[in-house]
């Protein structure tokens, strides 16, 4: 085996170096406020905490990592007013209201390569290692890269780009600035603009529906389509039904993580986040801005309400409220959920003694 020559080939950067900006850029990008110092002092990356060093932006949100602050050599820091005596005095303290938030407006600006998956072929433009049916519609500067399979009648928007063997089936409708990752499947589906969806995400496959019986299972057609509105974003490996007698929605700005399965029938909000290893079963509903934690499963027929928050690992089987926060198997109140917790570590210990 040849041996690598130099450090660059062990260590290969995926991303080009960060522009070199001043303290008052990133503060107009993070909409953030210096508190002293020099403002035209230069900003040349984005480093940890316990990593910062001088000419880098740093970040403190959890008061878990206060010792770190009080000792990093970073030029400039993010930082909310009630950390904000805590910044050392070398430092350029940026008061935010929301210091990550802010530190995700800068990075998007300083890495935008990094805001998409990366392209695997190089591609500009169409491969010559794709196949496209006749019939489908290109927007201007769409990349289509090697192995791709574009079906009949697909449409896609501009500046989209569809990454290597990934096969979009007849019929689906992809908007506007898309980026759908390498190995993806997609079929009866309709995809809103800004859409990113992440290496071996299966959209629009039938959902799981089947007429029980004693002789057998009767399969029955799945007739719907999967509609994603605007900025959703999928993660690697999820899956997503088309409806049976209707559409399974996603709702603009919602964000999924790895490994997801969603049901036949579900339709889900705007802005909602879903954690990885999250199960929904067919025809539940998630209303705006709900959150599931890690390895929750969602019965079928369940309404989760407007800005519900579901602890992980919890198992929701019947409808949730608007606006509480819920946890355990089955889901309840999550104080109420802590006192059983109590109770029963009580018991258990007192039964321990005995």
């Amino acid at each position: 085996m040849t041996q690598p020559s130099n450090q660059s080939e062990v260590c290969p950067v995926f991303f080009p170096e960060a522009q070199t900006i001043t303290v008052k850029q990133v503060a107009e990008w993070a909409g953030a406020e210096i508190v002293r110092g020099d403002s035209e002092l230069v900003i040349t990356g984005v480093a940890p905490l316990d990593e910062g060093a001088p000419g880098t932006l740093v970040f403190i949100d959890n008061p878990k990592y206060l010792d770190q602050l009080e000792n990093t050599k970073a030029t400039a820091c993010l930082v909310s007013k009630k950390h904000l005596d805590k910044v050392p005095g070398g430092v350029v303290p940026l008061l935010a209201r929301e210091p990550y938030s802010s530190l995700a407006k800068v990075l998007a600006e300083l890495y935008p390569a990094a805001m998409r998956p990366l392209p695997a072929t190089g591609e500009t433009s169409v491969s010559p290692r794709a196949y496209i049916d006749r019939s489908v519609k290109l927007g201007d500067g769409v990349v289509v890269e090697a192995g791709v399979v574009i079906g009949a009648h697909v449409v896609i928007g501009a500046g989209s780009r569809i990454g290597p063997n990934a096969v979009i089936a007849a019929r689906c409708q992809i908007g506007d600035d898309c980026s759908i990752g390498a190995n993806s499947s997609l079929q009866h589906a309709v995809l809103g603009n800004r859409v990113i969806i992440h290496p071996n995400v299966c959209l629009g496959q039938d959902g799981f529906g089947f007429a029980m019986g004693p002789g057998g299972h009767i399969k029955v057609p799945q007739m719907g389509r999967v509609v994603l509105g605007n900025d959703v974003e999928i993660g690697a490996g999820s899956c997503i039904d088309r409806g049976a007698n209707r559409d399974t929605t996603v709702g603009d700005g919602t964000k999924i993580d790895n490994l997801v399965q969603v049901g036949h029938n579900v339709n889900i909000g705007k802005h909602c986040v879903i954690v990885s290893q999250v199960g929904i079963s067919g025809s539940s509903s998630l209303e705006d801005y709900v959150v599931l934690g890690g390895q929750a499963g969602v019965s079928g027929h369940v309404r989760i309400g407007t800005g519900a928050q579901v602890a992980g690992v919890s198992a929701v089987h019947d409808d949730l409220a608007p606006g509480g926060r819920y946890g355990g198997i089955p889901a309840r109140p999550i104080r109420e959920w802590f006192r059983e917790l109590t109770a029963l570590r009580r018991l258990t210990s007192q039964g321990g003694k005995k």
